[in-house]
């Protein structure tokens, strides 16, 4: 026993350190499901509902989504999220904001996103961006903070919005702070009558205590992603894979208490077909990401990618990443992949990886057995790793 002065630590695990085990049986990969489901309740009975083809959602980064990739996006079966506090909604003409971050020099980079996401939010933009989606033909899902989504909600939903995202670096069923009333989500729900969205939390209380809000999925993920350093300026993390078991056991819990299956979605950290299967593994119903979208040739970030709490006025926690343009949204999402390192091709992947698993839907994916295997990025690689190949 360790003795009572010292704190007791958990081991957590990242999708370095662990593995797929594949199953007894196999099956084609064209005969997997992969659909994913948001929903929105009220009393119990199903009010609004999205279905999806592929199980991921485009991250609300500036660098990634813009109306026109949102749109080529959901045409693609997915859901992109446009970020309703960013370049989009506060500049008219944000093709030459987007110019502008790109061509900055590192050294100018930051400061640079600080001065532009200064300028206050246009009302008129919120609608006239959920209208470009919208007349595109796709389902529009837009992300705001709680700080502004008592005011802004409601001029989306006005627009058009079809599903609110609620984000912030870390988000709790409860705050304490010193404004008279601050924002709660049963009361959010009851107000715009869409599903909602919320992340991000890591752990299994939070996440029980968010569903039982009444909201319809939550997001899984502190300071994973490529271009978020929250993990190295505030300390404050845990790895996704940890994080999303722990999410979807609350998911788990709060469906035999309820009756309402409120999805996990794994947001951050993943870079390859490979990740996405294990965020899956572990028990995730859908994945968001950034990074390797912000790669498309369609993505607005113009080959870079920067975090969302990066022009944060006086306390930046992301980071300005060059990405490059590799290939078109497409491609990285269905192939054929040109590349032999996992970033494209992500949905052939995930269906491969079921394949070999025996496991035809998503919720039996939950069921892969998972081994703690740090050894599988560097077992037989030696020519790979001095090559410098992968």
């Amino acid at each position: 026993m360790p003795h009572p002065k010292f704190k007791e630590m958990e081991r957590a695990y990242g999708f370095d350190d662990v593995a797929i085990v594949p199953g007894d049986i196999s099956i084609n990969p064209d005969q997997t499901d992969i659909h994913f489901t948001i929903k929105s309740f009220v009393i119990f009975i199903t009010i609004r509902s999205f279905k999806f083809s592929i199980p991921i959602l485009a991250s609300a980064m500036d660098a990634v989504v813009e109306p026109a990739s949102a749109i080529k996006f959901g045409k693609l079966g997915g859901l992109a999220v446009l970020n309703l506090e960013g370049i989009q909604t506060r500049y008219e003409n944000p093709d030459e904001i987007l110019n502008q971050i790109a061509q900055a020099s590192e050294t100018e980079a930051t400061p640079l996103l600080q001065k532009i996401y200064s300028a206050p939010i246009r009302e008129n933009l919120i609608g006239d961006r959920i209208n470009t989606i919208k007349e595109g033909g796709v389902t529009c899902a837009a992300s705001l903070t709680p700080a502004n989504t008592k005011r802004l909600a409601p001029i989306a939903k006005e627009a058009g919005m079809d599903i609110l995202v609620v984000q912030s670096t870390v988000t709790t069923a409860k705050h304490i702070s010193k404004s008279h009333r601050g924002l709660t989500f049963p009361e959010l729900s009851q107000m715009i009558a869409l599903p909602i969205i919320v992340g991000n939390c890591c752990s299994y209380s939070a996440a029980l205590e968010l569903m039982r809000t009444g909201i319809s999925a939550i997001l899984v993920g502190i300071g994973p992603g490529a271009a978020c350093t929250t993990r190295e300026v505030i300390g404050v993390g845990v790895p996704q894979v940890t994080a999303t078991m722990d999410c979807a056991a609350a998911r788990d819990t709060y469906f035999k208490e309820s009756g309402d299956y409120v999805p996990i979605i794994t947001d951050g950290g993943i870079r390859t077909g490979g990740d996405l299967c294990k965020a899956f593994a572990a028990g995730a119903d859908a994945v968001m990401i950034g990074s390797p979208l912000a790669q498309a040739i369609e993505a607005p970030g113009r080959g870079y990618n920067w975090g969302m709490s990066h022009p944060h006025p006086t306390l930046p926690r992301g980071t300005r990443i060059k990405v490059s343009n590799r290939a078109p949204l497409e491609q990285i999402l269905f192939g054929p992949a040109s590349v032999t390192d996992g970033t494209q091709n992500l949905i052939g992947a995930l269906r491969a990886s079921m394949g070999v698993c025996g496991l035809k839907t998503i919720k039996e994916m939950h069921k892969a057995t998972m081994v703690i295997a740090p050894a599988t990025k560097t077992e037989g690689k030696y020519f790979q790793a001095t090559q410098n190949t992968p």
